[in-house]
């Protein structure tokens, strides 16, 4: 198991809900082996795009503000 830091376990929070709305789209009880490879490719895009921006996001809230 990976030890996440606090602002990744908040980064995978707001992934875990953009993968929750494609999800949606896909149909919630449709079997993984069931995807088709679009559908596959578009879940793990989602995941890294969504874990990208969320801790762009965190470490730009957390960055002091420069003066100038």
């Amino acid at each position: 198991m990976v030890d996440l830091t606090e602002e990744e376990r908040a980064a995978v929070t707001v992934t875990m809900k953009r993968v929750a709305l494609l999800m949606e789209e896909i149909g919630w009880q449709t079997a993984f082996a069931d995807l088709t490879e679009t559908q596959v490719r578009a879940l793990i895009e989602e995941v890294v795009e969504g874990f990208r921006e969320a801790i762009s996001d965190i470490a730009k809230s957390n960055a002091p503000e420069i003066p100038f």
